[in-house]
């Protein structure tokens, strides 16, 4: 990557891609939410929210420890 200016809060978040990556992964794997197929928007949306509520209904879900921080006070 180009050298540049970030927020403090952005550079946090690049360092916890793994944890991002994995919730992608979770959400496409096991909720099933990518499929490509869908013949209607209804179809789409129904899946969508479906894998969403299953998701939140799983016990063990990744995250990270990340205090919110005023960004406009803290550049990096």
């Amino acid at each position: 990557m180009k050298n540049s200016l970030m927020y403090l809060y952005d550079k946090l978040l690049l360092r916890k891609r793994a944890v991002i990556e994995s919730v992608n992964d979770e959400l496409k794997n096991i909720c099933q939410i990518e499929h490509t197929k869908h013949r209607s928007v209804d179809n789409f949306a129904t899946n969508l929210v479906a894998g969403l509520i299953a998701y939140n209904l799983l016990p063990k879900k990744p995250s990270m420890n990340i205090e919110i921080i005023d960004k406009s006070r803290i550049l990096g």
